[in-house]
């Protein structure tokens, strides 16, 4: 259970794809100009990571060292186009926007990394966990940034969720500021650097704070 509980913790915080490794930053700066782009982005990328790192896991004993590579890129290459002809045929409205983006999960870091680092040399259980755990992080990390984009650049949060989500969630598609002029910047690739710069800024200084609160407890214990 400890070891579940650490696959998550590194897939959501300690080793996030984008906050701790910096991978992935070709498609985040690309999609998430809205909170729905992410996560309709994030959710795709996080089914190929599932499906790819169960297929290798599946297959680590047959596979031999010295074609690996090419074989998991042949793997993650088909999981990567079935995911695009179902984005096509059951939310064509999203595939519009994100279509062009969905193929460039083949060339992504992180799926090919896991594959590499971790499904080839765990069992299926564990490997299906770190896969949903890096996708997860990875979702959050988009819409995250995609919301803060979304947010300044244009005052709306979740716009055209229900192209993502169904018609029942449109209660999410929310207008901050009514007659709002806009600033284009934010919704510009540079507008995602300024935000990532600033969130992972957040996440070094609530690090530091977890670090010391934990230093002044491991002291008092032992002063005690």
């Amino acid at each position: 259970m400890n070891d579940y509980r650490g696959i998550f913790a590194d897939g959501l915080w300690n080793n996030n794809v984008v906050f701790a490794q910096m991978l992935a930053l070709c498609p985040l700066m690309a999609v998430t100009s809205t909170a729905t782009n992410g996560l309709g982005m994030g959710l795709a990328t996080t089914a190929v990571l599932l499906a790819s790192n169960m297929v290798v896991a599946s297959l680590r004993h047959w596979i031999v060292p010295e074609v690996r590579i090419p074989v998991f890129v042949l793997l993650i290459a088909s999981l990567v186009t079935l995911a695009d002809m179902a984005i096509n045929a059951w939310l064509h409205e999203l595939y519009k926007v994100l279509g062009l983006f969905i193929p460039l999960i083949v060339v992504n870091c992180c799926v090919l990394g896991r594959a590499e680092s971790f499904a080839s040399k765990q069992p299926v259980l564990a490997a299906a966990a770190d896969g949903l755990a890096m996708g997860l992080g990875l979702t959050l990390a988009l819409v995250l940034i995609g919301a803060c984009r979304e947010i300044l650049g244009s005052a709306t949060l979740f716009a055209h969720a229900s192209l993502l989500l169904g018609p029942a969630f449109t209660f999410l598609e929310t207008t901050l500021i009514e007659d709002y002029r806009g600033f284009l910047l934010m919704l510009l690739p540079p507008g995602g650097f300024l935000v990532l710069g600033f969130l992972l800024a957040g996440k070094r200084v609530i690090e530091r704070i977890t670090e010391k609160s934990e230093v002044k407890e491991e002291f008092h214990c032992s002063v005690q």
